[in-house]
């Protein structure tokens, strides 16, 4: 079905590979166009739980595929037209409804690093080279980042990574937030996590909390997320979600949780 990246669903949890290996995963506008296509119709799939992203072979994601030289941004759109493609795949990704794990297997800069940004939890090998280094090739951060960046790493790290463009250390992106765990096999521990959610919470559950955490990021005042919150908790204690996961504390067995994520109400306004 697709030629720049590939799909694997397993016991709940879809593997989504960045699979241009022999070029070290680099971003093209068909890889764009193909993420785009995925991220769009992951949600209507319920068999779908948790999504997984890695790179096949050495690198996750070696930033723009630059063989088109000095062109390779240049755009016949005028300005209000143009739109980078990055962001159009990191909006889309904001807008899933499932958790989404990034596995950085290898090297990933540029918008190997910006498109990880709108993920829920990001695992590093160790010691690979991650950096923001636009300012290094003429351009700027994209793919959404100025909104992401700082949220996740703080305004002070954010601005220093991004104007000097250097690598970081894995371990300071762990240090700082960027970077949940480092890890020697980063995919192994992406599918321990991956397994943790499948095995143990509710779909509608973790899809009201993603969208809720994100949203609210940008909310002007907490009683946002309190009426959001008092919706979705009223809802949850008319359903068998809720149900279940008391009934099975109280019984001392493993919840066995019933409903769909595509079950779950709008909360958040966005259908009107």
């Amino acid at each position: 079905m697709y030629e720049t990246i590939k799909t694997e669903l397993s016991d709940g949890i879809m593997t989504l590979t960045l699979n241009r290996p022999d070029k070290m995963n680099a971003y093209t506008v068909k890889m764009n166009e193909e993420l785009l296509d995925f991220y769009r119709n992951v949600d209507a799939d319920d068999e779908v739980r948790v999504i997984v992203v890695t790179g096949a072979g050495r690198a996750f994601c070696a930033g723009m595929d630059l063989s088109d030289g000095g062109s390779t941004f240049a755009s016949e759109q005028s300005a209000e037209e143009y739109r980078d493609l990055g962001g159009q795949v990191s909006n889309q990704v904001y807008e899933v409804k499932k958790p989404i794990i990034a596995a950085i297997n290898g090297p990933a800069v540029g918008i190997g690093m910006t498109m990880t940004l709108p993920m829920d939890i990001r695992i590093v090998k160790k010691d690979v080279k991650i950096g923001f280094v636009f300012g290094r090739r003429g351009i700027g951060p994209e793919a959404s980042s100025g909104w992401f960046l700082p949220r996740i790493a703080g305004i002070g790290k954010a601005l220093e990574w991004t104007l000097t463009g250097r690598y970081i250390p894995t371990s300071e992106a762990v240090e700082a937030g960027l970077m949940q765990y480092e890890s020697e096999d980063p995919l192994e521990k992406a599918y321990e996590i991956a397994r943790d959610i499948v095995d143990n919470t509710a779909a509608t559950s973790n899809s009201f909390t993603r969208q809720l955490l994100w949203k609210m990021l940008g909310a002007d005042h907490p009683h946002e997320s309190h009426l959001a919150e008092s919706k979705f908790l009223h809802w949850a204690g008319q359903n068998a979600d809720a149900d279940e996961g008391i009934q099975s504390f109280v019984d001392k067995r493993k919840a066995e949780f019933p409903m769909k994520a595509s079950e779950l109400p709008d909360f958040f306004g966005e259908g009107k």
